[in-house]
């Protein structure tokens, strides 16, 4: 590569850090990850996971994976922040 001269692949993963978008990326990064991070039982009985200023929010309707989840909040944080590879997620709130 000539001096002063980027990769594309170096260059879009710039843009991509100082995008609004990365956030919504990065969610939709976990969202696609879940089953693997989580596993399959836990994953079939999630509706939803948002990632809003670093909180990771988990939406289920049945009571006892609410509590396991609720249990669970360090060991989450630390295996998506393993998956993603980065310190994104800070908080996680079950729902």
């Amino acid at each position: 590569m000539r001096h002063g001269t980027t990769s594309i692949g170096d260059a879009l993963r710039e843009f991509m850090n100082k995008s609004r978008l990365k956030p919504r990326l990065t969610e939709v990064r976990i969202q696609e990850n879940w089953e693997k991070i989580m596993g399959k039982t836990i994953a079939r009985y999630t509706q939803s996971i948002q990632l809003i200023d670093h909180k990771l929010i988990i939406t289920t309707t049945v009571a006892p994976l609410k509590q396991e989840l609720t249990y669970s909040k360090d060991k989450i944080i630390k295996l998506v922040n393993e998956t993603l590879g980065e310190n994104i997620v800070k908080e996680v709130m079950i729902r």
